[in-house]
């Protein structure tokens, strides 16, 4: 039986916002492993699900370069010590240029990345001349570049306060249609600088993924309908599913005909049922895909008119620019994402990815 630590049970505390009692208890059930623990909670609905982000160190930029054409568009993360390096205009600087080389030189890994030239020598010895000029430990941590196709658009989003970044690629019938539709990807990569999609579309979910959130997601629905119950209030639909990944053609086509069967009782005429049935299905999807709208980009509600979804307003703009626009990539970047705190501060965590 592992020792189940005051340490531990506040760090499962602060991951999950789960009562202490209830933490202790899942540590002791899962014989004190932290992660199982977390599922545990989850299933339970006593806690949300841990957000990396919580636990994070998180200082540096991160910088994003798209090209004058929008052909190209780069986003990369340079972490430093302290917070207050992120201030220094000599730092500044060297993360703009470093995401400039980058796009330059069309490196895909660091290591790639340091055997390159800049201004005539080799980048290693650039970078490590910037860490003795600073001061502080640097490493430029990870990097993407996204290029459009044939007809293709890219653009990016960097926020104004260096912690995230955003790239969205798009393929067009047209380069008449890619041009006028880059503002558009802009906007987009603003929508998910605020919204926080971790993929593209709802196919990149895996199935024990789902299975698992499904789980999560209705415990955190009875949860929350017990109290609602309790102040006599409305209490919230209980989802049949949460992903279009589990809205089988069989699944639509049954849900459709107990839409028909319930109009027929009803007495609505038939000529006027495929005026009411499609409103219907978008909203039977919406109400079963709630996990594609937390995590996916493309079943998100468009901050800009939340009665869209990003997939239906992206439609709308190509019907409104006479072609068609399909998302095919995207990368999302906020600074310190992934590197966890283990009781040691930043700046260790930085000299350990430097050796």
């Amino acid at each position: 039986m592992a020792e189940i630590t005051a340490a531990l049970v506040k760090e499962l505390r602060e991951s999950t916002g789960a009562g202490m009692m209830d933490c202790k208890k899942a540590l002791v059930d899962t014989d004190g492993e932290l992660n199982a623990a977390i599922d545990l909670l989850r299933e339970k609905g006593l806690g949300k699900a841990a957000k990396k982000a919580d636990r994070l160190a998180s200082e540096g930029l991160v910088s994003v370069c798209v090209d004058a054409n929008c052909k190209v568009v780069t986003v990369s993360e340079i972490n430093a010590e302290t917070d207050f390096v992120a201030k220094n205009e000599g730092f500044i600087n060297l993360t703009q240029d470093t995401t400039a080389h980058i796009q330059a030189t069309g490196v895909e890994s660091v290591e790639s990345l340091m055997s390159t030239t800049i201004n005539g020598t080799s980048f290693e010895e650039y970078f490590g001349s910037k860490i003795a000029m600073i001061g502080e430990n640097l490493v430029v941590r990870r990097f993407a570049t996204l290029k459009a196709g044939t007809n293709g658009v890219v653009n990016g989003y960097g926020h104004s306060n260096g912690r995230v970044g955003v790239a969205i690629s798009a393929s067009c019938d047209s380069e008449k249609t890619a041009i006028a539709a880059a503002e558009f990807i802009r906007n987009l990569c603003m929508h998910a600088a605020a919204m926080k999609p971790v993929y593209l579309c709802y196919t990149q979910l895996d199935a024990e993924f789902i299975e698992k959130e499904t789980i999560g997601i209705k415990a955190d629905i009875e949860k929350e309908n017990e109290e609602l119950k309790r102040l006599q209030k409305p209490l919230k639909r209980m989802p049949l599913f949460v992903s279009q990944a589990q809205l089988t053609p069989e699944i639509m086509a049954q849900a459709q005909k107990e839409m028909e069967d319930e109009l027929r009782a009803q007495g609505k005429p038939e000529k006027i049922w495929d005026k009411i049935i499609p409103g219907q299905l978008e909203r039977f999807i919406a109400d079963n895909t709630q996990l594609d709208q937390q995590y996916t980009l493309l079943s998100q509600f468009y901050v800009m008119d939340d009665k869209k979804t990003i997939a239906q307003v992206v439609a709308d703009k190509a019907k409104e620019l006479g072609g068609t626009i399909e998302l095919v990539d995207y990368v999302r970047f906020e600074l310190g994402e992934g590197l966890e705190k283990r009781g040691c501060d930043f700046a260790s965590e930085v000299a350990e990815q430097l050796k």
